[in-house]
Order: C-alpha cells, then sequence, then structure tokens
C-alpha cells in the first residue's frame, strides 16, 4: 500500500461531518467501519465506544486543516505532531501477495498500527498519511472547500496549487452563484460597462481543481 493512501484516513473521517450545515453521519458503529473501506480486519475492532472517541480524532485533524487554510503553518504542524505522539505507528516493508513477472512479491512501505482500540488503529494512520503528505507537498496542498458552507477537507494535489474546492459539483456550485451575484449586480446597475472586469469573472474553471489567486487561502 502507497504511503499517499493513508492521507485519504484523515480527509474520510473530517467529512463525515459538516458543522456549518449540522449534518454528521458518524452516528454508529457502522459508519465508522465503514471509514476502514477495505481494511475489514481492524473495522471488526470497532465498538459503541469508538463513536464517541472517533468524533474526539475528527475534531482534532479538523482543526489541522482549519490552521493549513488559513496559513498557520506551525500550528497546522504542532496539532499534527500531538496525534503522531499519541497514536503512534511501525514503518514496515511489506509485499502482500502481489508478485511480478519473476514471481518476486512487489516491496512497497506498510504502516503497522499496534491499537488498544479500532479509533488508535485508524488515527495512528491518518495522523502518519496526513503527516507524509504535509512533509512532501507543503502545508498548503491541506484545503477546506471554499463553496460555502460546505468547508470539507481536501488535498491538494494539482501541479500549480490551485485546487480551491472539495468537488466538481462545489465547484459548479461556486460558479452558479458567482454568477449569478455578477446578473444581480448588473441588472441594479445598469449603466455597468461590460468591459469591467466583472466579465471576466465567467470565465473561472468549474472543476474542484479551479485557479487559486496567488497570495490567497479560501478567503
Amino acid at each position: 500500500m502507497e504511503l499517499a493512501y493513508y492521507s485519504d484516513y484523515a480527509v474520510r473521517l473530517v467529512n463525515t461531518e459538516e458543522p456549518a450545515r449540522g449534518k454528521d453521519t458518524l452516528t454508529s458503529v457502522e459508519a465508522v467501519r465503514e471509514l476502514f473501506g477495505a481494511n475489514q480486519s481492524a473495522a471488526r475492532r470497532t465498538t459503541d465506544a469508538d463513536v464517541t472517541r472517533f468524533r474526539s480524532v475528527r475534531a482534532r485533524l479538523r482543526a489541522v486543516f482549519e490552521a493549513a487554510d488559513t496559513g498557520d503553518e506551525t500550528l497546522a504542524v504542532d496539532l499534527l505532531n500531538s496525534l503522531l505522539l499519541e497514536f503512534p505507528v511501525s514503518p514496515q516493508i511489506s509485499g502482500h501477495d502481489f508478485r511480478d513477472d519473476d514471481g518476486r512479491p512487489l516491496w512497497h512501505m506498510h504502516l503497522a498500527d499496534h491499537p488498544s482500540n479500532a479509533t488508535a488503529g485508524y488515527a495512528a494512520i491518518a495522523a502518519m498519511g496526513l503527516a507524509f503528505h504535509l512533509t512532501e507537498y507543503g502545508v498548503d496542498r491541506l484545503g477546506l472547500c471554499e463553496a460555502a458552507p460546505c468547508r470539507n477537507a481536501y488535498l491538494d494535489t494539482s501541479t500549480n496549487r490551485s485546487r480551491r474546492y472539495c468537488s466538481d459539483r462545489c465547484a459548479t456550485r461556486a460558479n452558479v452563484a458567482a454568477y449569478r451575484a455578477r446578473k444581480r449586480l448588473e441588472a441594479a446597475r445598469p449603466d455597468l460597462p461590460e468591459s469591467t472586469g466583472l466579465a471576466a469573472d465567467s470565465a473561472q474553471p468549474s472543476s474542484a481543481q479551479g485557479e487559486r489567486r496567488p497570495g490567497l487561502r479560501g478567503r
């Protein structure tokens, strides 16, 4: 399993809640188990007590994304380091059952956790994955969706550090809202020349990789 995969654990957990909308899908053991994906052996360790524990870890992971989104790199790193210290893992070389043409294992790095409960195991993997992403790509690659009131977390892997939204759906919604706002302004000010900079705004990208203006973080 590639180390980059582990960072998805953090995003997956953070996005079980949408605070601005008052939505929270992390309400049962089954919901917690779904977060583990294909790691069913770890999921089976989940108990009722893990629901509350997972919510606590979720709040701490969201705080990392919020600090990164506001440009506070030191706080983001400090918050993530506290998770790494509390939920340690042991890097190991693994081959699983995959073989190359010569019949040899396809060796890769694997994060082996030694949890006392399901939450500890998940938190260890999520924190380490996010740490690898942060150190490899930079703190500014941890983002929160700009399409209010969404604020879902995402990991920016674009080549030009331009991602602004968690999904194409949110990017489209934001562009439509901007278009309607521009039309309302034009209707209120019929004397406004179409040649102003407002007309150029309609060319904004509609994908989740939409361009971010230099020097701004989600504002």
